[in-house]
């Protein structure tokens, strides 16, 4: 595995972003805004732009730091969007946050996407491949944009079809590791990298919940974590016995305790559909955390 740690103490890490930096300091939140018909949680609410638009705000004014817009479903099982459609979902979101002065994410593995959202404002790429394509390397690098590596295994028609590991935690940390030390040699810098160990995306129930008690690990590499787990599948089947099944938007209770789990891990960032519950969460368990001074 290959380690680079970033020099900076946990209490000073910073998250270089195209035009400014991130304070991760204390844990941030990264709202979600899907500008699509088909994402697990919230497609087809943010279809209209100023719908979208107006989502990002008062997410912001709720407390989140980051805005993180989508226009293509990574859900398991979803199929390819074609770039033109993907360019139309998102670009005019990202044009009008960015307009405002927030802190704007595209979520996206093409290379063209990215870039039309760099040039229209966005400050951070987020990539689900794991930054797999060189250009979007070579994206970063030239622009200054940040880049969350994220893990996933196969693509996201494939990537539940019973998913295997040796060692999940291991086999993650060794792809992130590996993906962010190749992104340094062409070019991006160590501080505008975060890492992702990609909570369901091509992991079992039993994986997340390793991944999830185990995030201390990934934030021993020096890297910043960021940890989506908001509404996704796997707290429903652990609220199952509890609840029966339940939609995505009945796990926002669930999300507010992986929240917790993760920041008492070491998480700096949380990409959440409910913006005010992981706020106050976030915060009260990072003021415990560090409770002393430590």
């Amino acid at each position: 595995m290959t380690l680079l740690p970033r020099p900076n103490p946990a209490s000073e890490l910073r998250w270089e972003v195209r035009g400014g930096v991130v304070d991760l300091s204390a844990p941030v939140i990264m709202g979600v805004v899907n500008a699509t018909p088909d994402s697990f949680s919230d497609g087809g609410k943010y279809l209209s732009v100023e719908t979208a638009v107006e989502a990002g705000i008062s997410m912001v004014a709720d407390g989140a730091a980051i805005i993180d817009v989508g226009g293509e479903s990574t859900r398991p099982g979803s199929d390819p969007v074609p770039t033109d459609v993907e360019l139309a979902r998102t670009i005019p979101v990202v044009a009008r946050l960015a307009a405002r002065g927030l802190t704007v994410s595209i979520d996206t593995s093409k290379t063209e996407v990215a870039r039309a959202a760099i040039e229209a404002g966005a400050a951070i790429v987020n990539d689900v491949t794991g930054l797999a394509d060189p250009e979007m390397v070579d994206l970063c690098a030239s622009t200054g944009a940040g880049a969350v590596v994220m893990h996933m295994l196969g693509d996201p028609r494939t990537m539940q079809d019973r998913p295997h590991y040796d060692d999940v935690v291991g086999d993650v940390l060794e792809f992130l590791t590996r993906r962010a030390a190749g992104a340094q040699r062409r070019g991006v810098v160590p501080g505008q990298i975060v890492i992702d160990p990609g909570i369901g995306f091509g992991k079992t129930l039993d994986h997340n919940l390793i991944l999830m008690r185990s995030i201390d690990r990934f934030a021993a590499t020096g890297y910043p974590v960021l940890v989506g787990a908001s509404r996704k599948r796997f707290l429903g089947a652990i609220l199952e016995p509890l609840r029966g099944a339940t939609t995505p938007q009945q796990r926002d209770r669930a999300s507010a305790a992986a929240v917790a789990v993760a920041v008492a891990g070491g998480a700096r960032v949380l990409r959440v559909h409910s913006v005010p519950s992981a706020v106050e969460v976030a915060h009260v368990v990072h003021t415990i955390v560090n409770a002393g001074g430590s």
